[in-house]
């Protein structure tokens, strides 16, 4: 056994425990193993062996049904919780779930919303952006005050880009702060585009 796989073995049984205590709730050594395997590099054959251990240890229990073995943490180290704490507990639940769907479809509306605008930016800003490549390549008909005209517009038209984009950036990232999922993966559900998506960039100021 190499040395990096001999201290993964070694460190493995306070791996697993803390997570039996932080998920508290019951895992074969199969969802052990994939759920831990990516982050810690933990073996399959380390992984039983590990819980088997902490079982005969007595800091975990042990269900066997059929043939699989069921792992869970010591329910004597928690606190009782009595009835009306577990009720409290489902009304937080219910409330945040609520919360998180409110803010979800709130933010499918406001990205409704914000493509469109971003489209009529766009529009707008490719208008310009020709507009402006003409007058530099015929300066002799315009004017210096025009010119800065179409510079300051190209410039409020991208601030306002950036300024839509960063909302939208911040919204998300307050969403995702109690979202389970990945970002990639709440952008597929709500059903968000970035500009990257897009193969948009913002022009340089």
């Amino acid at each position: 056994m190499s040395k990096g796989r001999a201290e993964a073995a070694a460190g493995a049984p306070g791996i697993l425990l803390r997570y039996l205590q932080e998920q508290n709730r019951p895992y074969s050594a199969q969802d052990m193993f994939g759920n831990l395997q990516k982050e810690h590099g933990l073996g399959k054959t380390v992984v039983v062996k590990a819980l088997e251990q902490l079982a005969q240890q007595g800091k975990i229990k042990e269900k066997s049904y059929g043939k699989q073995k069921i792992y869970f943490a010591d329910q004597d180290q928690f606190d009782d919780v009595n009835d009306a704490d577990l009720h409290g507990l489902d009304a937080k639940i219910v409330a945040l779930t609520a919360k998180v769907q409110s803010l979800q479809q709130s933010c499918r509306h406001m990205e409704t919303e914000m493509q469109k605008e971003i489209q009529e930016l766009k529009k707008e800003c490719a208008g310009y952006t020709e507009r402006l490549k003409n007058i530099k390549a015929a300066t002799n008909h315009v004017t210096p005050e025009e010119k800065e005209k179409v510079y300051r517009e190209r410039q409020q038209y991208c601030k306002e880009w950036r300024k839509r984009k960063r909302m939208a950036t911040e919204m998300c990232d307050a969403i995702l702060e109690g979202y389970s999922k990945s970002k990639k993966q709440f952008f597929e559900e709500v059903g968000i585009e970035t500009d990257e998506d897009c193969n948009v960039k913002l022009p340089d100021p």
